[in-house]
């Protein structure tokens, strides 16, 4: 069995309230759990916060994390992890190299004061980060590919092979103005893919306003997992903007299309607390 579990799923910036209680306001977070294996975690958004309080804090913790691309909503919950704060703590960030540094630089020159009260350096655990673009590779008994995703600036996306399970993660993708053709790139990552958890931040009079904005709308997050032969999409990335009752009718919509063009078994909207088994009977 692989478990996916959903501590952020928002897109842009944080945005707790009443109104997106059900399915929350934090940012990206994502993590796979494989029997017998440290986490896997996609992204560093504010819901890592959340994820940390379920983890060791004596020193033992050990992950692999994978980041997309350096943006705010997608690293803010790092210097919020108590986890890594410890003495043998152990965090692999691997991430896009950006054209300003390595990516331990340029996350060294927002973690750091006057914006923030101490560098990443002085958490007490062991942080390596290691620079990634277009490559395929294992971590533990997992198979990892990494490929490039159109957005704004370097950003990547990621699938994961374990068990005899697959994970894709496309969390910030910006479409083709036609919202038509997929990149081979992303077609590569999701190919055939249990579980894809992509963009979905916009309807499709969003995306007319915000069409170079790096997303995508949830048509378009659709038309990937069809032509990708994704078995499972979860919708992912909300934007702030859209409330509880929102993504109810969003998701509502996503069922009827997909059940009229078929080629996706199911279709979900990613909501802070799901967890997604995936088992074969």
């Amino acid at each position: 069995m692989l478990k996916v579990t959903f501590y952020g799923v928002r897109g842009s910036c944080p945005c707790p309230s009443e109104a997106n209680r059900r399915y929350g306001g934090n940012t990206a977070c994502v993590v796979v759990d494989a029997p017998g294996e440290p986490p896997v975690i996609f992204d560093l958004g504010t819901g890592l916060r959340q994820f940390g309080e379920h983890q060791p804090t004596d020193g033992s913790f050990r992950a692999t994390a994978f980041l997309t691309h350096i943006h705010w909503d997608h690293v803010q919950g790092l210097p919020f992890f108590p986890p890594i704060d410890r003495v043998g703590a152990e965090l692999d960030v691997y991430g896009p190299a950006q054209e300003e540094g390595s990516l331990h630089d340029v996350f060294g020159d927002f973690m750091r004061p006057p914006y923030f009260p101490v560098h990443f350096s002085e958490l007490r655990g062991d942080i390596r980060f290691h620079d990634v673009l277009d490559e395929d590779f294992s971590v533990g008994a997992a198979k990892v590919r990494i490929r490039p995703v159109p957005h704004c600036g370097p950003t990547l996306g990621f699938r994961v092979e374990t068990g005899g399970y697959s994970v894709a993660y496309v969390s910030d993708h910006q479409a083709p103005l036609s919202l038509r053709g997929v990149a081979d790139s992303v077609l590569e990552l999701c190919d055939g893919v249990d579980l894809l958890i992509h963009d979905a931040q916009y309807t499709q009079s969003e995306f007319r306003e915000k069409s170079h904005w790096g997303h995508c709308t949830v048509e378009y997050a659709l038309l990937v997992a069809k032509e990708a032969g994704a078995h499972r999409l979860a919708l992912f990335h909300h934007d702030p903007a859209h409330e509880d009752d929102e993504l109810d009718r969003l998701l509502w919509e996503a069922r009827c299309i997909s059940s009229g063009v078929g080629g996706v078994d199911e279709v979900v909207a990613a909501a802070e607390g799901l967890v997604i088994d995936l088992h074969r009977p």
